[in-house]
């Protein structure tokens, strides 16, 4: 992989090759946290006028992806937020997280949230989020309190 490979674009989820990113994604979030807890969208609940879906890739190899849900005219929502194990560790989860930040204020949102898991396999993703400007915050949207949840938001419109 080098620097100039990597992308990140706004696709489709039900793209041909994304498979074993939903798979994957989707066995991280039930390997620890209790089914009634798992806040994730089905792949198809994410072709939705609402939500903008981008996805990493190496060269011709999707190796991550993520979403911004709308959940209110000036409130977004990160959505499956997963980058392949194999490839972490360079910076490409920050990559993927600027680029839906960077979406978020281009579509003139004005705070972006997020729901994440308190299991220690979430650690490094709450790290990152905090790195990134995320605080905690109370639930928000449709979702209620939850021991297996920690929310996240961060204002947009605040000076970097």
């Amino acid at each position: 992989m080098t620097e100039s490979t990597v992308r990140i674009e706004r696709e489709s989820p039900l793209g041909e090759d994304l498979g074993l990113l939903f798979q994957r994604h989707t066995a991280d979030m039930h390997a620890d946290t209790p089914p009634e807890s798992i806040h994730m969208l089905p792949r198809t609940a994410l072709v939705d006028p609402s939500i903008a879906f981008f996805v990493l890739r190496d060269g011709e190899v999707a190796i991550g992806m993520g979403a911004i849900k709308r959940i209110a005219p000036d409130h977004g929502e990160i959505k499956s937020m997963h980058v392949l194990t194999e490839t972490r560790g360079r910076g490409l989860s920050r990559r993927l997280l600027e680029a839906l930040i960077a979406y978020a204020r281009s579509e003139g949102l004005a705070r972006l949230s997020l729901e994440t898991g308190v299991q220690p396999t979430f650690i490094a993703a709450r790290g990152l989020y905090a790195r990134a400007g995320f605080v905690e915050c109370g639930p928000f949207g449709g979702y209620r309190p939850d021991p297996n949840s920690v929310f996240m938001t961060m204002d947009l419109v605040q000076a970097d």
